[in-house]
């Protein structure tokens, strides 16, 4: 448990000096990620390696539950969206606020980085990594609970509710495929497309 609150507290570090409005302002969001991410996974190798060969198994079938759930979860953010901002005015305002990372890169760079390593990245750290020893403690239920708040919470810094939501919502998707699958690539294909799909090809805004 200690190496995975570490891995946690490395995550809220990298976080916040992504999204306060302190730190923001000195970092590429971009690169910071692909840094933040990289070390998160090679934390994962380090220290979880005894189960993350038994979780990247593959099966072709993994590749239309990636396929599926990313569509699924593009249409629940889309829906979503449309109903929030017909209820609240500061949704727009909020989603501009995440979209505005992408003036610090071209949508070719970001959209490889998305799909080759942040997404899979994510998704080795906390399902493959820290949901996984989570589950090995306290059982998947409580594992799945636990790792999506705090999946959620290290994106407090923003002061945004929209991007707090959106995470919660996905670490408890992306928590899900996890616990009901027993292996990490159905996530990690669903969250790499989601990914592309709503930061590039088809954005909220």
């Amino acid at each position: 448990m200690f190496k995975v609150i570490i891995g946690y507290l490395i995550a809220l570090l990298f976080w916040f000096l992504m999204f306060s409005e302190w730190t923001a302002g000195n970092f590429n969001f971009w690169f910071t990620m692909l840094t933040a991410t990289g070390i998160l996974t090679i934390w994962s190798i380090i220290f979880g390696k005894r189960f993350l060969r038994n979780l990247f198994q593959f099966k072709f079938k993994w590749i239309i539950i990636g396929l599926f759930s990313a569509l699924l979860l593009y249409l629940l953010f889309y829906l979503g969206n449309i109903i929030s901002q017909y209820f609240f005015d500061f949704v727009q305002i909020q989603i501009e606020n995440v979209y505005s990372t992408k003036e610090q890169a071209n949508n070719l760079f970001i959209a490889i980085a998305l799909l080759i390593w942040i997404g899979p990245a994510e998704e080795i750290f906390w399902r493959g990594y820290a949901q996984n020893e989570l589950s090995q403690k306290f059982g998947s239920l409580k594992a799945l609970i636990i790792n999506s708040l705090v999946y959620a919470f290290v994106h407090i810094w923003a002061f945004n509710l929209m991007l707090f939501f959106a995470a919660l919502i996905c670490g408890f998707f992306w928590g899900w495929m996890f616990m009901r699958f027993k292996n990490v690539l159905p996530g990690l294909i669903s969250h790499a497309i989601w990914d592309v799909l709503i930061f590039i090809l088809i954005p909220l805004q």
